[in-house]
């Protein structure tokens, strides 16, 4: 055997003893993050399982993210809302007699008013079924669609530095380019079975009666949310008007106008839950979803996402003008009425 030949048998040989030390190292670095986030008190729960504990506790639920009932296990997905498996862990904790309260950890802008109120009508569920507490722990923003979930709560409590509030909904911005077609020379023509069916369309002027009709049902979604803080908060429909005007309050603005109960940490909050309620011997459980993607996507899904969607990014800011142009136009065709804030914090 030549010497060249020797060596290139056992270059390939090194590169792939490297390769299964690579391959093992990233084994051994993911079953140390599972071993410590189970240490932690974090469990981790999948689509299809179900919460099962041998002792006393009160569950801990984080809704982060944008509240909608849509939801993606793409890599390129992003969010950490989700809507089914939130649901479904309510129902489990409402039907194990091991489950003593729930805490809701609330960090969200808001959300679609279908999501939203769906939610809320599972908290309210689960208060009548075991007539167990349930707090809501308002984290860094809880607005809109986040104080519509937190309302029938048993006790708010919100960090100092917390916004909530923006009691308000919105159906977005539409557009009218009729006057931008028409200038480049382009005309359109939409046929309907009545005058109202293509409200909200970007070719045509609205007519102050489309006005009324799209008004008329942000008016009753708002109504909704009135009645809901009402009750919730115990106080009078007229009262949560005057502070129900879309604005987005601090946390001590909030405790003024009684839309919290108090200002604290989450410490402090759990330890309010137990003392008030007597829950003692309960153990708090935080319940984290799992998206079983494998080892691999956990490790590397996120910065293959950024780096995937900033290459997506760039190809879409070449488009041509008209595509950009029909694209809005796609977008502007459909909207969706929202418990939504206008700004993040």
């Amino acid at each position: 055997m030549g010497l060249n030949k020797f060596s290139v048998m056992f270059n390939k040989h090194k590169g792939f003893k490297i390769f299964l030390i690579v391959l093992l190292a990233i084994i051994l670095i993911s079953v140390l993050i599972k071993l410590t986030l189970a240490k932690s008190g974090s469990n981790i729960i999948g689509k299809d399982d179900k919460i099962s504990m041998t002792h006393d506790y009160i569950g801990q639920l984080n809704i982060s993210g944008t509240i909608s009932e849509t939801e993606s296990d793409s890599v390129l997905s992003s969010s950490t809302y989700h809507h089914r498996w939130l649901l479904d862990r309510i129902a489990d904790m409402k039907d194990d007699k091991r489950n003593k309260g729930l805490m809701l950890i609330v960090d969200t802008p808001g959300g679609s008013v279908y999501a939203s109120d769906e939610l809320y009508l599972a908290i309210k569920d689960y208060q009548k079924k075991t007539r167990r507490p349930v707090y809501s722990y308002m984290a860094t923003q809880a607005t809109s669609g986040g104080y519509y979930i937190s309302a029938p709560c048993d006790r708010i409590m919100i960090n100092r530095n917390c916004w909530t509030g923006s009691i308000g909904v919105t159906m977005g911005t539409m557009y009218n380019i009729k006057d931008f077609l028409n200038k480049m020379g382009v005309k359109t023509v939409t046929i309907t079975s009545g005058r109202n069916k293509a409200m909200g369309n970007m070719t045509d002027d609205m007519t102050g009666e489309q006005k009324k009709i799209l008004q008329s049902l942000v008016d009753e979604a708002y109504d909704q949310f009135v009645g809901i803080v009402a009750e919730g908060r115990k106080l009078s429909r007229s009262k949560v008007r005057k502070i129900a005007d879309g604005r987005i309050y601090s946390a001590k603005q909030a405790k003024n106008h009684k839309l919290v109960d108090e200002i604290a940490t989450l410490g402090e909050a759990r330890s309010d839950m137990k003392d008030r309620y007597s829950l003692g011997n309960a153990e708090f459980e935080e319940f984290e979803y799992d998206d079983k993607k494998g080892f691999l996507s956990e490790l590397l899904g996120e910065s293959v996402s950024k780096m995937i969607k900033s290459k997506l990014t760039g190809e879409k800011s070449k488009l041509t003008e008209i595509e950009q142009l029909k694209s809005l136009m796609s977008e502007n065709q459909s909207f969706t009425v929202t418990y939504m804030a206008p700004v993040r914090h």
